[in-house]
């Protein structure tokens, strides 16, 4: 896979470092501490230097993009995962890093921006993403549901991604529509079931074959 998409990966790799080159252009604007956290009510609540925030967090952010690489082409059996999914795999957290990033640095500017409704839209979008390419994937043990009863059964694989495919779409949607209000009592309950009911389906399948 690492020769396949080489030089995809070394393009989202520069990508994802990107940030770096900004923040060395805004370097005189900004000031000597900047918030990397935020509260729910989009008040920062954690700060970084200067100089870990334009630095450090991009590269960090690099170091879990090739993480991820070299994870999914360490699988036995990477050559189920379609290429949509490696793509989602190559590409998310290059654009994390510029959205967040981006978002960090307007709001270190003095720009009076949502940070909260910024990650809402991008996790929802993402999720959305995900539920595309859940089903097409086959079983593997780097992308998907990843559970006992899925990677010991091909059939029980399919049809838990089937329904964790389209949950993740529409719960992706009502995240997306709900962003506004930036409400974790919202977001939580909807990732949880997206998470829980695959599982439960993917258990009761699991003892409908008569597995006790």
């Amino acid at each position: 896979m690492l020769k396949k998409y080489k030089s995809t990966i070394i393009f989202t790799s520069v990508i994802t470092v990107l940030p770096i080159f900004a923040g060395l252009i805004l370097w005189n604007r900004l000031p000597d501490e900047i918030a990397t956290h935020f509260g729910t009510d989009n008040t920062p609540d954690g700060y970084s230097s200067k100089a870990f925030a334009v630095f450090g967090l991009p590269l960090i952010m690099l170091g879990i993009h090739l993480i991820c690489l070299i994870g999914t082409n360490a699988d036995p059996k990477r050559k189920n995962i379609s290429d949509k999914a490696i793509g989602t795999v190559l590409w998310i957290i290059p654009i994390i890093s510029l959205v967040l990033m981006g978002a960090t640095y307007a709001y270190a500017l003095g720009n009076k921006i949502k940070i909260g409704f910024i990650v809402l839209m991008l996790l929802g979008v993402l999720f959305i993403l995900l539920g595309n390419y859940l089903p097409k994937t086959q079983q593997n043990y780097t992308f998907g549901l990843r559970i006992p009863w899925t990677l010991n059964d091909g059939e029980n694989w399919v049809k838990t991604h089937r329904l964790s495919g389209w949950l993740m779409v529409i719960g992706g949607a009502v995240i997306c529509a709900t962003a506004i209000f930036e409400n974790p009592w919202i977001f939580f309950p909807v990732v949880i079931a997206m998470l829980l009911i695959p599982v439960a389906y993917s258990y009761k399948l699991y003892k409908d074959k008569g597995n006790k």
